[in-house]
């Protein structure tokens, strides 16, 4: 996406184009808040290449981060509606709910979330997963989760929405450097394509660079860890829940595509590209699932870059520089607390503060918690 026009007088800068931060410019958007978003390559962000499973309960949350998750999962169809209203477009919103299953009805009870799914034996966890391998003897089902296909409808539907909204887009920027300038204005330093360095300016910005964010504050404790993923084509209704399994996951969308994933490598850095022991992961997970999908033919093969921090929580609200707030290091569950983080730091941003509820929860997400001691 190109530059529509420059950007409007004291527009909002919204540093990094992906999920956070087209969600987070279409709800200032919304409140009438002039809105430029500056994105480098936008094709990298870990919105593209999420599998979009919506599972506080599935994921065995605690905690803040429990809390945060179920109340931005409450919130999801209210956001997917705002969404699919100005864009004209789906979303990919299913209410699949996910099973996750467990070699012995031991560790099915001690799981941290046991308590918000259905207990499932061998027997009941064969109907909801028919096929699934025998090693695993019963299962929790989180009815309340599901999945939003991120990567081909609801990255799509968000920026057309953003476009209809009048947001505006600088593309193929990157933000070399934020700086606090004269009246307490954020002053964002860019470079084009071309090579071009120039100044963008405002009284407000929000830091939504994912991965990368360290770089622009280095104060930031936040770190990559890569992760490779592929889909599969099973048979149309073959797979109708989300499988979380230990390492692997494997999430069918409506058309019968199948994403599977994820490696986890915290040691690879920003390392681009697939390696066979990713892919071998991978395809060893399937099987141990799942063994009837290890013929399913393969689609695609990709993979990403989530950004970590070290307690694996987001930094949430006012940042280093005055004017400036974060809204980066969701680590694996960006697709889930984006509804929540995009209404939050919109009203914090427009109005102040977030809701009650929101609002109680972000001092448990501002940056300086590593500094306290807290993790």
């Amino acid at each position: 996406m190109t530059a529509l026009r420059p950007p409007a007088t004291d527009a909002a800068l919204i540093l990094g184009g992906g999920l956070m931060g087209l969600a987070i410019a279409h709800q200032l958007a919304r409140r009438d808040h002039p809105v430029c978003v500056i994105s480098r390559r936008r094709g990298e962000a870990a919105g593209f290449v999420a599998a979009g499973m919506l599972a506080p309960h599935a994921e065995g949350l605690s905690s803040d981060q429990l809390r945060f998750g179920q109340l931005s999962l409450e919130r999801v169809p209210s956001w997917v509606a705002q969404i699919e209203a100005d864009s004209g477009l789906p979303c990919g919103l299913r209410s699949t709910g996910i099973v996750v299953p467990f070699s012995s009805s031991d560790q099915r009870d001690r799981y941290p979330t046991a308590a918000f799914g259905t207990a499932l034996n061998r027997q009941q966890l064969e109907r909801e997963v028919p096929g699934i391998a025998p090693t695993w003897q019963a299962g929790l089902l989180f009815e309340q989760d599901g999945q939003i296909d991120n990567r081909r409808q609801l990255m799509r539907s968000l920026e057309s929405a953003c476009v209809e909204r009048g947001v505006q887009f600088l593309e193929g920027v990157e933000v070399l450097d934020l700086l606090q300038s004269g009246n307490q204005r954020i002053t964002a330093r860019i470079r084009d394509a071309e090579g071009t360095v120039t100044e963008r300016n405002s009284a407000i910005a929000v830091l939504c660079s994912g991965a990368w964010s360290s770089q622009l504050l280095p104060q930031l404790p936040i770190f990559p860890v890569k992760g490779q993923m592929l889909s599969l084509q099973a048979p149309r209704g073959a797979l109708k829940r989300v499988i979380f399994g230990p390492g692997t996951y494997l999430v069918p969308r409506e058309d019968g595509l199948v994403v599977v994933g994820a490696t986890s490598e915290r040691d690879a850095g920003f390392a681009e590209g697939l390696t066979p022991q990713g892919q071998s992961t991978l395809k060893q997970g399937i099987a141990s699932l799942l063994p009837e999908a290890s013929g399913w033919p393969p689609m695609e093969r990709w993979w990403g870059f989530r950004p970590c921090t070290p307690d694996e929580g987001p930094l949430l609200g006012r940042g280093p520089l005055s004017g400036l707030w974060l809204a980066c290091g969701h680590h694996r569950n960006g697709v889930l607390m984006a509804a929540a983080t995009a209404e939050a730091i919109a009203d914090c941003v427009s109005q102040g503060h977030a809701r009650d509820d929101l609002e109680r929860l972000l001092p448990c997400f501002q940056w300086q918690r590593f500094d306290a001691g807290v993790s």
